[in-house]
């Protein structure tokens, strides 16, 4: 797959990952798929381990990567972030190959190819020493979970899926979904975290909630 190091929150389907290095942690992020999705692959540098944020895609490519950044390190966790098919068509391989444990919320595990153990709101989901905080967000699925970590010697790194881009909420269904992830938004998300917390969604580019926090009386008054 190939690595860049000039870590800009871009990637592009089909290219190279990039890589973001932290005091303790060392985020990879791949487009994998016809749709453009994210996956990230987070290793604890500390004791070389690892934890997938969505096997979206090209399983293989996946694998590489893991071999790639984790070296002999394990892949212990597979977060889906939910159900839809575009975050999951490579879960089966990837968890098959590795071993690593698959979690879900609740709410959007019975429509995941395989089997994935509970993760519910507030849980904490590690990576070697690292743990991660799952937050339920409430709207684009009903089990939609993002993975929030701050860094003890830098910023925060907020895991969203398909529930924050930049630009705003993800899509949803219906104006009740609409109102209900907005407000998970506003209450778990921006009424907690800083303006710093790095943004990584499950497409497109990265943001953070310093960008984003000034629109949120833009969004709910246009409705999406």
């Amino acid at each position: 797959m190939g690595t860049e190091d000039q870590y800009t929150g871009h990637v592009d389907a089909g290219g190279t990952s990039a890589v973001r290095r932290t005091s303790v942690l060392e985020i990879t992020k791949a487009s994998v798929g016809p749709m453009d999705n994210n996956a990230y692959l987070l290793r604890c540098t500390a004791t070389g381990d690892g934890l997938m944020i969505d096997a979206a895609n090209e399983p293989e490519r996946l694998l590489d990567l893991v071999h790639e950044r984790l070296g002999s390190g394990i892949l212990s966790t597979v977060v889906t972030t939910h159900r839809h098919k575009d975050h999951t068509e490579g879960l089966s391989m990837v968890v098959g190959v590795t071993g690593a444990i698959a979690l879900a919320h609740p709410k959007d595990a019975p429509e995941l190819p395989i089997p994935s153990d509970p993760v519910e709101h507030k849980d904490t989901v590690r990576v070697g020493d690292v743990e991660l905080s799952a937050i339920h967000l409430r709207g684009h699925t009903p089990g939609s979970v993002a993975l929030y970590w701050r860094d003890p010697e830098g910023e925060g790194h907020l895991f969203t899926g398909d529930s924050l881009f930049p630009g705003g909420p993800g899509r949803t269904w219906s104006a009740e979904d609409f109102e209900s992830l907005l407000d998970d938004l506003e209450h778990r998300i921006f009424d907690v975290l800083p303006d710093d917390t790095n943004v990584y969604p499950g497409h497109g580019d990265d943001t953070t909630l310093g960008a984003e926090r000034p629109h949120l009386a833009e969004w709910r008054e246009r409705g999406w």
